[in-house]
């Protein structure tokens, strides 16, 4: 599907690299080199544009005053803005003003494409269609799976190899990552699709248990079976078996499942001889197997069999990228299960409370959250009121959720995120705790006026200095374009890179 795309960036050699990753998925690129730009393009605009690429650092007007301004005007386009490595708070400002979307430079043709597709699907239509076919138990396939964040995409394209196969998948992370999805998609795609597809959550079985559910068990097996049980393995001949927790299997049972992987027989409890199955194993764990093994508690030979082809599934706080979408899709999908008339909206300001907040729970506590608010919401659309346990919960979450035009929010982070800008904030101290603030002069040894482009220079100086050779910060504070700062220090010599370049 060809759209138009407007990209806004002051930097030509981003607005070039951009222009070439879009027109490469057959769509058209119109440029415009700072916001206000922008701005006058959409305004006296010939076509329609679908989607907007957006710099935030930008002389005249920056990427969050564009935002401001299409909101003024009543414009409705998704706008994926672009950000630095400069933490969760820029993306929660972001949000806060109506992006849908945001990328980390340097961002990968790929990532950008993705972004730009994901836009584009936001068509209420689809969504809802979308949200019907999730409806549908076991009607999941890759296309369904809501995706934006690098990591997440790479586990799609490892799980879409396994699907290809019956090679053994170990499917490891949080609770609430979306193991099963993983595991529902691999089977819709696979050759076994239309097949049985079981779950068994092993760390919910009574041990005592486990065994006969499995590998079912004969009438009169032990005391309380008063008639034959086939067992998950047997329900599932032919399809896949899902087994979720598998660390938490009592290691008599794990010699069984060794024999069922290896050999493809299975031994029911009572019965005289194994039987035959076909089954494709599609294992899940919140454990570290590997942890699990030295300590005993799972058996080595099992573990080898079964981690063949391991994916790792990252947590929901790394991969925020993922939030906005995931969002949207609860929003369709709980909109169309509550039988609304039209699908419920939602704020920035909610939107950015969502993105800030760290998730512990991750998919399934989103979901729940989702769930909730749209079940009492009484708008036409989600605002941060409707998240009180959330809001109570992100730290720096200061104004009541009666005034919500003084909401502040900090960035919810990570145990290494939060020491990573810690470190961060305090090595930007530094150049101010070695030294006074500096003044310029302006006027020379003999009292004339300095030239102009004497005083810039030493201001650059001090600038790269200061912030210690942060480009973007530099030329953010000096009210001028990255690519301008790098022709200035070009002109001057300055070399960034060099220590001593700034002493002077």
């Amino acid at each position: 599907m060809t759209a138009h795309i407007l990209v806004v960036d002051d930097d030509p050699v981003q607005r070039r690299l951009l222009k070439a990753a879009i027109e490469r998925n057959g769509h058209t690129v119109h440029l415009a080199e700072n916001g206000r730009a922008g701005l006058e393009l959409l305004k006296a605009a010939q076509v329609e544009f679908r989607v907007v690429v957006l710099d935030l650092m930008m002389p005249e007007m920056d990427g969050l005053q564009f935002l401001d301004a299409l909101s003024d005007l009543g414009i409705d386009i998704p706008c994926i803005v672009q950000t630095g490595q400069s933490g969760i708070d820029t993306i929660v400002q972001a949000m806060r003003a109506g992006a849908f979307d945001f990328v980390v430079k340097p961002v990968s043709p790929e990532r950008i494409s993705t972004a730009i597709q994901n836009a584009l699907k936001l068509d209420q239509r689809e969504a809802r269609a979308r949200a019907g076919r999730r409806g549908r138990p076991g009607a999941v396939g890759f296309n369904d799976i809501v995706s934006a964040s690098p990591a997440m995409l790479r586990v799609l394209e490892l799980a879409q190899r396994a699907a290809a196969s019956a090679i053994p998948v170990v499917l490891e992370g949080e609770s609430g990552v979306g193991k099963e999805l993983i595991a529902r998609a691999i089977q819709a795609s696979s050759d076994r699709s239309g097949k049985p597809f079981i779950t068994v959550n092993c760390g919910a079985i009574p041990h005592n248990l486990v065994e006969s559910i499995l590998f079912g068990h004969e009438k009169g097996a032990f005391t309380g079976a008063t008639e034959k049980h086939t067992g998950k393995f047997a329900d599932a001949d032919g399809g896949t078996l899902f087994l979720d927790e598998i660390g938490d299997l009592p290691l008599e049972v794990q010699v069984k499942l060794l024999r069922a992987v290896q050999q493809g027989e299975i031994e029911t409890v009572g019965a005289s001889k194994a039987t035959k199955v076909d089954v494709r194993l599609i294992s899940a764990t919140n454990k570290d197997l590997i942890e699990e093994v030295k300590a005993g508690r799972f058996r080595e030979d099992l573990y080898y069999r079964l981690n063949v082809f391991p994916i790792t599934i990252p947590a929901l706080r790394r991969r925020k990228e993922d939030i906005p979408h995931l969002v949207r899709v609860f929003l369709q999908r709980f909109s169309h299960e509550q039988k609304r008339r039209t699908p419920l909206g939602i704020s920035g300001t909610a939107m950015a409370l969502l993105t800030a907040y760290d998730w512990p729970g991750n998919i399934r506590q989103l979901e729940n959250a989702m769930f909730r608010a749209v079940v009492l919401a009484e708008g036409p659309e989600l605002t941060e009121g409707d998240f009180p346990q959330i809001a109570a919960q992100v730290p720096g979450y200061l104004a009541p959720l009666t005034q919500p035009a003084r909401l502040e929010l900090a960035p919810a982070l990570s145990v290494e995120d939060v020491a990573s800008m810690r470190e961060q904030e305090t090595a930007d101290l530094r150049p101010q705790m070695r030294q006074p603030v500096a003044a310029i002069a302006s006027t020379g040894p003999a009292g004339e006026v300095r030239k102009l482009a004497e005083v810039e220079e030493e201001l650059i100086r001090f600038a790269l200095k200061f912030y210690r050779g942060q480009m973007s910060e530099v030329a953010r504070k000096l009210g001028i374009g990255r690519s301008t700062l790098y022709r200035k220090l070009k002109d001057y010599g300055i070399d960034p890179d060099d220590p001593l370049a700034n002493a002077a």
